[in-house]
């Protein structure tokens, strides 16, 4: 199963939306890589690497983040794998990204069209 991070400056922020996540696919495999260790407010590459070896299966891993820091600090995160051929950073909204990438990766998609709702996450209109 191709396995979600969530990282955000806020530690509250990335557990809400796995929060939300878990409730639509309970069996996916979602982390939340917030805050810096000390609780406050920040991108921690430690973090990130901990929650990407958590989720990852053999199928890839997709890294969903807010902003700055975020993708540099995951980018770090990144370089530290000995493969990093399956993680891949995506531009989509934290919150609709991490259900959709959850429900799809739940239902046994491959890391290519996880990746794929994904994309289509970023134009989901919601009226």
């Amino acid at each position: 199963m191709v396995g979600i991070v969530v990282v955000s400056h806020s530690q509250k922020v990335a557990e809400g939306a796995v929060e939300l996540a878990r409730q639509m696919a309970p069996e996916a495999r979602i982390a939340a890589a917030g805050g810096m260790e000390d609780g406050s407010i920040g991108t921690d590459v430690s973090k990130i690497l901990a929650a990407i070896e958590t989720v990852e299966e053999g199928d890839g891993v997709v890294i969903l983040v807010d902003l700055g820091s975020a993708v540099m600090s995951s980018e770090m995160a990144m370089e530290m794998l000995s493969d990093s051929s399956q993680v891949k950073i995506i531009d989509a909204p934290i919150v609709e990204g991490t259900i959709f990438g959850s429900v799809e990766a739940s239902i046994g998609s491959s890391f290519e069209e996880v990746v794929e709702v994904l994309a289509g996450a970023k134009a989901y209109k919601k009226f």
